[in-house]
């Protein structure tokens, strides 16, 4: 594709292009991304994170008219343009096997050099196998390495004009083939070829209503047919948990007019006793191996879709919600691409979770996104990969997120499939190595055969085929901790922790309406225990807002250290005197005592230091610590009640 003739108004771009012998006329609209005004106005200091927009027509007949108010840009070619690229690219990308992906804000591409040493750029999704990340850039960073060889092209070039247009060169599918630079502005704007796919979308009225109701129909009848034991043993649990907490007292009962004790000078406790107590908590026995902790969408999903697109024989991906968002949509294309290449894939997802996921956007969603009407069908048409949907009996489900690539590396956290956590929100993933990736892998194939149409009778078998015992000692103890019907591992430690801890708690969850924890977590800091917790005001679900200023309120009130989160944290992570639990469960009663949920825990103190570096000293400085009570309105308490069964 190479352009003849550009246009470009405050609203409105047009391209006139030649491809082999034709000539094409396109164009899209950019005013919801750029603020095109003549004159210029004063521009900033920097190139800002550019704008990427597609071309959202191509068509053979000439435009029939254009808008007055348009200015004609000059078009360099592809040889002027590969000599910046390379001048530019040779400063920053490696020529060893590896490449750069650059962060355009809202997709990312991998830039390399291939085998004969010719520059290539794909989507990060579509990087090919044997090439690896090096490191990742923000646009704004590498363009800040850049302005001067810019700068300095632009005048060795004479090119005076201050806005012009290079051709590319790039070709095929999402490919950039043209790129608007604007000198006054500093600004740049990517021009994407986008293929014009029929898509079956979720406009008609009601169809995520009829998908949640068929789904809990099928939950409720197919799966008392398939799964009648498990369904039953989960009933019992879920009307004897809410007997329970029903008939439980007020959590502040016996702690008012209390005055809050200094900190303690006492030692920590013993994590080597602690851990001993573990056995008798944790269904699982300690294993080993290593552990990396990715904060934020940006530094997991680089790694994520680097491993993947490496796998060499099997992806098991296990998530809550597996959204139809546009970046949802590229990992689903990722996953299908490699099935396709041979690769196992398996993707096993929570019914209720996902659909209700897809009900709602996220903010950042752009406009021309038209999302696959249903996940499931999507993820399996034109693709070799096997997709497996939870059912949800009694409205529980399973909110484990979890990753197994090989059998060899595995992500675990609270990072589900989707925009939000790729871009919007502040979470945490663990990217594990070692023999502890065995028990995770098992741990999924239980619930992939759970979830077949053998039903019960294949969580029999998976779980009657023989452990072969890992003898390897690979990197720190690391331990597997679960939520399961009538199984409260998680809780049960956590709780204990609490209890145990002498020198300081440090605590960041999204969800704070587990009674009993926040009781103990009061009875620490009377004891002179550092209790500190970062939470956010703003969340996921709106009723939890509410009741989350409560427990904050309650937390400070007793001498607890309240950091308020700014924005939404969805991080699930705490550190008890050293000793690290991080994973999918909230402190709410869903994730303690019903949903299925997956945690791992360590008293290695080279994890729990680089938790404390990488998550909480951070957080804790970017988080204003709350010193006076939030305003609470009288519906506030309604809701924390309500909230005790639903959340």
């Amino acid at each position: 594709m190479i352009a003849l003739e550009g246009y470009r108004g405050p609203d409105n771009f047009f391209v006139k292009y030649r491809i082999g012998d034709r000539i094409r006329y396109a164009g899209g609209n950019w005013s919801n991304r750029l603020e095109l005004i003549d004159p210029p106005l004063t521009p900033p200091s920097n190139y800002a994170t550019p704008s990427l927009v597609p071309m959202e027509y191509h068509q053979e007949a000439p435009w029939e008219s254009l808008p007055q108010v348009l200015v004609e840009v000059p078009i360099l070619g592809v040889d002027q343009w590969q000599l910046l690229r390379n001048r530019l690219l040779r400063a920053v990308v490696p020529d060893d096997g590896k490449g750069v992906v650059v962060d355009f804000g809202y997709t990312e591409y991998f830039l390399f050099y291939d085998e004969n040493g010719e520059f290539q750029a794909t989507r990060l999704t579509d990087k090919p196998a044997d090439y690896r990340v090096h490191t990742m850039l923000r646009f704004d960073e590498f363009m800040r390495r850049g302005r001067p060889i810019l700068e300095a092209y632009l005048e060795e070039q004479g090119i005076t004009e201050t806005e012009f247009v290079f051709n590319t060169g790039d070709t095929g599918w999402y490919s950039l083939p043209f790129l608007y630079v604007n000198t006054n502005r500093h600004l740049l704007v990517f021009i994407r070829n986008e293929p014009q796919q029929p898509v079956a979308v979720t406009s008609m009225p009601g169809l995520k209503g009829g998908q949640a109701f068929g789904h809990v129909m099928r939950s409720h009848l197919t799966d008392l047919l398939l799964r009648p034991v498990s369904s039953l043993y989960r009933l019992f649990f879920v009307v004897t948990d809410t007997t329970i907490a029903t008939l439980r007292l007020d959590w502040m009962t016996g702690l008012a007019n209390k005055p809050v004790p200094e900190l303690s000078e006492s030692p920590p406790m013993d994590l080597q006793i602690w851990e001993s107590e573990l056995d008798k908590i944790s269904s699982h026995s300690k294993s080993t191996g290593s552990v990396d902790f990715l904060v934020d969408g940006e530094a997991f999903f680089t790694r994520f879709v680097d491993t993947v697109t490496q796998a060499e024989h099997s992806v098991h991906l296990q998530t809550y919600i597996f959204d139809n968002d546009d970046f949802a949509v590229r990992i689903a294309e990722l996953l299908k691409r490699r099935s396709n290449e041979g690769i196992e894939v398996k993707v096993l997802f929570d019914g209720l979770g996902t659909i209700g996921g897809t009900m709602s956007d996220s903010e950042s969603l752009p406009e021309h996104h038209e999302p696959p009407a249903s996940v499931h069908w999507f993820l399996e048409a034109d693709s070799q990969v096997a997709v497996r949907q939870k059912a949800n009996p009694w409205f529980t489900g399973d909110h484990i997120k979890s990753t197994i690539i090989d059998q060899k590396t595995a992500y675990v956290g609270g990072m589900n499939i989707g925009r939000e956590y790729r871009y919007d929100w502040h979470d945490l993933m663990m990217e594990l190595r070692g023999p502890v990736v065995s028990t995770l892998a098992r741990e999924f194939r239980t619930s992939w055969m759970h979830s077949g149409p053998l039903g019960d009778l294949g969580y029999v078998i998976s779980k009657t085929e023989p452990r072969v015992k890992n003898t390897t000692h690979e990197g720190p103890a690391l331990r597997v901790l679960l939520t399961a019907p009538g199984n409260y591992e998680i809780y049960k430690a956590q709780l204990e922790a609490i209890k145990r801890a002498q020198r300081y708690i440090y605590v960041q969850n999204a969800y704070f309406t587990d009674d009993r924890l926040l009781r103990e977590m009061v009875m620490a800091r009377r004891r002179g225990v550092d209790v500190r917790v970062i939470i956010p005001m703003e969340t996921d679900h709106g009723p939890i807002t509410r009741s989350n200023v409560l427990a904050a309120n309650a937390m400070l009130k007793h001498g607890i250290r309240v950091y308020i989160y700014p924005g939404f944290s969805h991080v699930k992570a705490a550190i008890y005197d050293g000793w690290v639990c991080v994973g999918s469960a909230n402190f709410d009663r869903l994730s303690l005592r019903i949903n299925r949920e997956l945690n791992i825990a360590s008293s290695d103190p080279k994890i729990a230091g680089q938790l404390l570096e990488r998550l909480f000293v951070p957080d804790f400085l970017g988080s204003p610590e709350l010193t006076e009570p939030i305003p609470e309105r009288w519906i506030d308490h309604l809701v924390e009640i309500v909230g005790d069964y639903i959340y």
